[in-house]
């Protein structure tokens, strides 16, 4: 029998082009991707137009087996889905094998994050910075306290460009966060941080009197900009900034990633995943399952060095 999928794809293409207005390279894409499946398919003694979820299965297992990243993978089922509506509702079929299939799961990226050396040398860098004073003293304080809250707490940077200045005024070492959907979170303080924090805002309100300002800002870390607190760009920018000046490597960093080792650095060191949770600001514990490879790690580590027979077997050795 005739196989006539190269003339039913053809068909198909013309359909989104004609109905559905589709982009020339969206065309030459379902082209490319429907044209690759049919190689396989034949190479299997199965025809394109004919192929059963099975096939399609063995096709997506052989796209994974060549390397293939699970978003490739969803493009090419993508493809394959609208090609056997297409023939379904054209009466070419009487069913659509894609309909029983699952779309490849997409790994989730792991968070980039940095060591604790580096974390420590950038600390080092903006407290040592931040001792020298001089006419830009004030920025020195304030990017060293933005510094030592962000990795003892793990807020989010919209959450700490704009803590309220009120929070100079609290004693002990928790602080309260408001986050997403306005829940608040109390997340504890280190004495760095504290210090750090107190520093800063005794400078800040020296200058306020210097200026003679009447009215002080709301905000802890204030700035002329529409929001009235430090643009998040402004401190992602000065932090690459310090970075640079710590002979830490600028491309890896951002408060994001400060955020991620704060998070890491905990679960490596035997923090409880619900805790980093709560500290986090996480609603769903799925979102923090991103660190759950720190915690294979951590696991991997216990048993290899405390488990009574790994202990036995490197006495052995």
């Amino acid at each position: 029998m005739t196989d006539r999928s190269a003339a039913y794809v053809e068909s198909f293409l013309e359909m989104m082009s004609a109905e559905r207005g589709a982009a020339t390279n969206t065309l030459q894409s379902y082209e490319r991707d429907l044209e690759d499946a049919r190689s396989f398919l034949r190479t299997c003694g199965t025809r394109l137009t004919d192929a059963s979820a099975d096939d399609l299965r063995s096709y997506l297992s052989h796209l994974a087996g060549e390397g293939f990243k699970s978003s490739s993978q969803a493009r090419r089922l993508s493809a394959l889905r609208q090609f056997y509506k297409f023939l379904y509702a054209e009466g070419l079929r009487g069913d659509d094998p894609t309909g029983i299939l699952d779309a490849p799961k997409k790994a989730r990226a792991l968070p980039k994050t940095l060591s604790i050396d580096d974390v420590s040398r950038l600390i080092d860098q903006a407290e040592t910075e931040a001792a020298t004073g001089g006419e830009d003293a004030l920025v020195k304080l304030r990017m060293h306290a933005l510094i030592e809250l962000l990795y003892a707490t793990g807020m989010r940077v919209s959450e700490l460009v704009s803590l309220p200045a009120s929070v100079l005024s609290q004693n002990g070492r928790f602080l309260v966060i408001r986050g997403k959907g306005n829940k608040e979170r109390l997340v504890p303080l280190s004495q760095a941080a504290i210090s750090a924090m107190r520093a800063y805002g005794d400078a800040l309100r020296s200058k306020n009197a210097e200026a003679d300002r009447p009215e002080e800002s709301p905000w802890l870390f204030p700035s002329y900009g529409k929001a009235g607190y430090l643009p998040r760009q402004v401190f992602a920018r000065d932090l690459k900034g310090l970075a640079a000046r710590a002979g830490i490597r600028v491309a890896t960093i951002s408060p994001h990633v400060l955020r991620h080792a704060f998070a890491s650095h905990l679960l490596a060191n035997g923090a409880d995943l619900r805790a980093v949770q709560e500290l986090l600001g996480h609603s769903d514990i799925s979102t923090t399952q991103i660190y759950t490879h720190v915690l294979e790690e951590r696991l991997h580590d216990l048993v290899q060095n405390h488990h009574p027979l790994a202990k036995q077997a490197k006495k052995q050795d």
